[in-house]
């Protein structure tokens, strides 16, 4: 599967690129593509640790499910705010 991943804020400045694209197999959790994003950029692997994500707009956290089938997956680092 080709997901096509969208770096936020703290997750863009890491990964030094707003968009990345990236096959996987079918069965890959959360946890997994995380693994994955962050196995040669340490920086990106501790942001990883602290994001949210949304799949295809929809916001998903277990990171041991299966992700299942989809696009796009956005990386959303914990925003500042008031």
């Amino acid at each position: 599967m080709r997901i096509t991943i969208r770096f936020f804020a703290a997750a863009r400045a890491a990964a030094g690129t707003e968009t990345s694209i990236v096959d996987v197999t079918d069965d890959i959790t959360l946890g997994g593509l995380e693994s994955v994003l962050g196995a040669d950029n340490p920086e990106l692997a501790r942001v990883l640790e602290r994001c949210s994500y949304l799949r295809d707009s929809i916001a998903v956290c277990d990171r041991l499910a299966p992700l299942g089938s989809c696009a796009t997956l956005d990386v959303l680092p914990p925003f500042a705010g008031g």
